[in-house]
């Protein structure tokens, strides 16, 4: 039994490095065709990390050739099967280009916008891959709005643009973590502008009026009354756009405290003009 199992063990490694050596001669030496042959067979069988040098070995020889169309279509879908996906969206989308009347340009545009929604990190850093996934998706919806895949596309595109808002309203909470209350301000209100209806809306809104309220309530006297204000009138618009929100709570013990000061302040300001 022992001697069987040695045979076959010597039997495979015989096979696998039969295999690799014809691999490597192919990829090194071989021609073309054979070349064109076995990259369709590896690529058919699954195997796309060994298909793609021989895909690259024959951009030149077959450029302009009708078998080219397939070969790109082949290169891109490898890259994307192996999740290269900067390399499988450029392939993808030179594909469209060249092909455009192709039957599987389609399919290409959606595989070329989520290979960048898949390279697309998380919202906290560089956005460049969710910036053009958005446009690839919006572009693949516009032009296939009956597609089998549209609804898949739509999850995706709403998806990328929650990745947008959330960083945007980070970068508007981190200014008011750090105290920079004008700053975080007029980044919430931007927010607002650019981002209606978005999830973050209830978030964007409540912190800014912990802005206002916190840059109020620091404020020097001279400037403290209209900065008071613009708090009331933070709270008027957070109250109104969310009266059942959690955060009411909070917002109306803001606002108690606010009126307060608001008392306060008048009251000095009166007492310094009348000793003026």
């Amino acid at each position: 039994m022992q001697k069987m199992n040695k045979l076959l063990f010597t039997l495979l490694l015989v096979i696998l490095f039969s295999s690799c050596g014809e691999y490597n001669k192919v990829l090194n030496k071989g021609k073309n065709a054979d070349r064109y042959k076995m990259a369709v067979e590896l690529y058919e069988k699954g195997d796309y990390k060994k298909a793609i040098p021989l895909f690259e070995k024959l951009v030149g020889p077959y450029a302009g050739k009708p078998q080219m169309e397939r070969i790109q279509y082949m290169t891109a879908d490898s890259y994307y099967k192996t999740e290269d996906y900067a390399l499988s969206s450029y392939y993808f989308s030179k594909f469209i280009t060249n092909y455009s009347e192709s039957s599987k340009v389609e399919e290409a545009a959606f595989l070329a916008a989520k290979s960048y929604y898949l390279a697309s990190p998380k919202y906290s850093l560089d956005q460049q891959d969710t910036e053009k996934a958005l446009a690839a998706f919006q572009s693949y919806i516009d032009t296939y709005p009956n597609s089998e895949l549209i609804s898949e596309a739509n999850v995706i595109y709403k998806d990328l643009v929650t990745r947008l808002e959330k960083k945007d309203f980070e970068v508007a909470k981190q200014y008011y973590h750090i105290e920079k209350y004008n700053a975080a301000i007029t980044a919430f209100d931007s927010f607002n502008e650019e981002h209606l209806g978005s999830v973050f809306k209830e978030d964007a809104l409540y912190y800014k009026l912990k802005a206002t309220y916190d840059l109020g309530m620091k404020s020097i006297l001279s400037k403290k009354e209209q900065r008071l204000l613009d708090a009331k009138y933070a709270y008027t618009k957070f109250q109104k756009s969310f009266p059942d929100s959690k955060k009411m709570k909070e917002a109306n013990n803001m606002l108690k405290q606010i009126d307060k000061e608001l008392e306060n302040t008048k009251l000095q300001l009166s007492t310094i003009s009348q000793n003026n």
